[in-house]
This record gives C-alpha cells, structure tokens and sequence, in this order.
C-alpha cells in the first residue's frame, strides 16, 4: 500500500505531492525533507529503493524529475519501480514527452492522472488510455463551454 508519492526536481524541490494516511502536517514537511535529501544523494550506481522509518522508499530518476514512492514493507518493490515507469508513460502520453514545466502549469492534471491510477493507497488502474479517458473527456467538456 503506497503511503505518499512525491515528484521532485533535482533541486529538491516537490512538484507533486500526495499522501495516502494522515500523517499532520508538520511531519510531513520532516519526512518529505529527509527522502528527497536522502533520494538525491544517492549515486546512480546505488539501488532505486532503501528502507526508512518502517516503509520502503522506491524511486527513480527521469530527466530532471524524480517520482518518489513511499510504500509498506510488504509491497514488491521492482513491481512499484515498473509502476513508477507505468506512471511516466502515461504522464509522457499525455503531455508529449513530460517535463517539469508540463507538470508545474497543468498541476490539476498531473494530479488527476495519479488519482486515476492510485485510489486510496492501492494501485487501481494502469491501462494508459482508460486512465487518461477522463482527463480528455474533462478537456473536451471545457472546449465546449468556452465555445
């Protein structure tokens, strides 16, 4: 069960961010600081997944964003590394070859995708084109009310 998922820039600053329990929020601002710290620090040639605080980090790096995933012990960690990979697929399918400046201006959608693929900590869909219907038919929905 994923506990939060993180998009990060490599300067450490969080693009996307969203939690699956109810950490307050003061903890939240600790353990985000502490994984991106610890994600960024580690060389290339380290594995993409470590154990920190009582759940398993997994994480990999894409251009100039790093998509964190926070998960519980007993989750697979290669099958969240080929979701993380799953997750950039669809993210580059619909913004054609994503990049942080795709994620910053359309932040809601960003966010839509991600809820379409993880519903309450579970990973619930991961067919790209039943994930973006929604968000495409969102878009049609708003063409026509300004025309």
């Amino acid at each position: 069960m994923f506990k939060f998922f993180f998009l990060v820039n490599k300067q450490g600053q969080t693009r996307l961010a969203q939690y699956y329990d109810n950490t307050p929020a003061e903890e939240r601002v600790v353990l985000e600081a502490e994984i991106v710290r610890k994600c960024l620090g580690r060389n290339e040639d380290k594995c993409s997944f470590f154990e920190m605080k009582g759940f398993n980090i997994i994480f990999r790096r894409y251009a100039a964003l790093y998509f964190i995933a926070g998960v519980t012990a007993e989750e697979n960690e290669l099958a969240i590394l080929e979701f993380i990979h799953n997750l950039v697929e669809t993210f580059d399918k619909y913004f054609d070859s994503v990049c942080e400046l795709d994620i910053m201006f359309n932040l809601d959608k960003a966010y839509m995708i991600l809820d379409e693929m993880i519903l309450d900590g579970e990973i619930f869909e991961t067919n790209r084109s039943r994930v973006l219907a929604p968000v495409k038919q969102l878009e049609r929905d708003m063409f026509n009310k300004t025309t």
